[in-house]
């Protein structure tokens, strides 16, 4: 069996210690060959390191390592050029000066090895200076990799100051790559977002940005063409441990791990973090969400008191997918890029495209993350609420079920007041997301149909909710539209439910259950 390189993010330890690389070296080449400025922007544990420490290999011209890969048929030339290399990702930003540490260390240890000039003060002009003597000093232009350029930009979501003083900062240093042009023979720049307007890239008009391009779309993750090629004895090791036909375990890895779509029409990718995770463990599980979720993105939503209903049907358009402003009042660009979304369909006559979740794994661990931030329900808990949920609504038991999710809505976080029909909302999407992973659930609050109808083994439900209403207008409308009529020849039992929630109370105050 293969040794999985899950968190090495290093070509050349991953190469001398035998591990398993996914081949990417051609589209590398292509890279090189074709361009010299770019900009990639992937989710979290997408392997966007491990591409930046390849590049640095390459331009390192350490040819023994690609031995035996695409790209030692295609490249003669292997000379070594100076490399900058800037990581980003290791610190914690919260002060303006955390982030001018960061680079003065990273500047001294190019100084030592390129030299300095006193006359050159501050992190742009000494970056400027160290870009020019590298150039001089080996007679090679040099290459500049940054990794994760935005994580100092990120942190400071929603603390206006701070993105102002990071901006200042980050502008002009990596305005070096444009006024350094003559200096410089590849720049590859890295993150997890793209800022644009008045941002850090207002003035670099040089990076070309491949992140939909459908020619790079599985320049990082793990495509089915690879997944077929690389690891076809490694399902059938998993679906040996499972108890799985292959058929149906390479089914189940798409469902759960596929599904990321960086331009419209590409073929899906898999999170390669999550999939290797899995091979390596010989069971299914929500890897990636165990590493960790960013609060960023849930101080966006609350900030801007998102309906998250709209989360898994979202339609935007390109630019506002590829550039993020720091003072946007528009959160989904940066739950898009961050991964929680992907693209579901283009409409080229609008030219919108139409969002949602890749796969289960994202869905149910960004829902079931969002729990706590909305609910009085704490994060260790969520799985035995649901199924509490699951096993009242199973029963039967809609009076259980409802005073359960009645007191969801106890002490409700003063952010979410402004808005408490929204606030309502968002609960009834989360609790019935989760509920949807375990019984059949259709959600829906558009006018016109019913809000949602529930399925088991032994009943079907009919649910309409109301804000500020009545309970009883909400069962009126039932059965005006005929809401339960098209489930009365399923064989199930046909329950209808009329729910209501008051402004007043801030809380469901009534329900009625009824058959059909």
């Amino acid at each position: 069996m293969k040794q999985y390189a899950i968190g090495i993010q290093n070509f050349e330890s991953l190469i001398k210690d035998g591990y398993y690389y996914v081949d990417k070296t051609k589209l590398m080449y292509r890279l090189v060959t074709t361009g010299r400025y770019y900009f990639l922007s992937r989710p979290r544990r997408f392997g966007k390191s491990l591409l930046l420490s390849t590049l640095q290999a390459y331009f390192e011209g350490k040819r023994e390592l690609f031995e035996g890969l695409e790209i030692e048929k295609l490249e003669a030339d292997w000379t070594p050029h100076p490399i900058l290399h800037l990581d980003l990702n290791t610190q914690k930003y919260d002060t303006p000066e955390s982030l001018e540490k960061i680079l003065d260390e990273q500047l001294t240890e190019w100084e030592k090895l390129y030299g300095s000039n006193p006359l050159e003060v501050g992190p742009a002009r000494r970056f400027d200076g160290i870009i020019k003597r590298a150039h001089e000093k080996t007679g090679q232009r040099a290459v500049i990799l940054v990794d994760e350029y935005d994580k100092p930009m990120l942190q400071a979501i929603g603390n206006d100051e701070l993105q102002s003083a990071y901006r200042e900062t980050l502008k002009p240093f990596y305005g070096a790559l444009k006024s350094r042009d003559a200096d410089i023979r590849f720049a590859f720049l890295t993150g997890v977002t793209k800022f644009g307007k008045v941002s850090v890239f207002s003035d670099l008009n040089n990076l070309n940005d491949i992140s939909m391009w459908d020619k790079y779309y599985d320049v990082c993750g793990i495509s089915e063409a690879e997944l077929e090629r690389d690891f076809r004895e490694d399902v059938e090791a998993l679906a040996e441990a499972q108890g799985m036909a292959y058929d149906d375990c390479v089914a189940r890895l798409k469902h759960m791990y596929d599904g990321y779509h960086f331009d419209a029409g590409t073929p899906g990718v898999y999170n390669p973090f999550s999939l290797l995770n899995t091979f390596a463990k010989l069971k299914f599980g929500y890897y990636w969400f165990e590493t960790g979720t960013p609060t960023y993105l849930v101080k966006l939503l609350q900030l801007h008191n998102y309906d998250l209903n709209e989360m898994a049907n979202e339609q935007t358009s390109e630019d506002v997918l590829n550039s993020i402003d720091a003072a946007s009042t528009n959160p989904i660009p940066v739950i898009y890029q961050s991964g929680y979304l992907t693209i579901k369909d283009y409409d080229p006559e609008f030219e919108l495209y139409t969002l949602g979740f890749p796969n289960e794994e994202v869905e149910k661990g960004f829902v079931r993350y969002l729990m706590p931030f909305y609910t009085t329900v704490n994060q260790s808990k969520t799985a035995f609420e649901i199924s509490r949920f699951v096993k009242e609504i199973e029963a039967g038991n809609c009076d259980a079920f409802f005073t359960r999710l009645r007191s969801f809505y106890a002490d409700i976080p003063y952010e979410m007041q402004r808005d408490l029909e929204v606030h309502y909302q968002n609960v009834l999407f989360i609790v019935f997301r989760l509920m949807g992973f375990h019984v059949g659930v259709e959600y829906h609050t558009s006018n016109g149909r019913v809000d949602l109808v529930l399925k088991t083994k032994a009943r079907i439900y009919v649910m309409e909710f109301k804000f500020d209403g009545t309970a009883e207008e909400a069962m009126r409308q039932i059965n005006e539209k005929g809401y339960a009529t098209p489930f009365m020849a399923d064989g199930r039992q046909v329950v209808k439910v009329a729910v209501n929630f008051s402004r007043d109370t801030k809380t469901i105050d009534k329900w009625i259950v009824e058959e059909a």
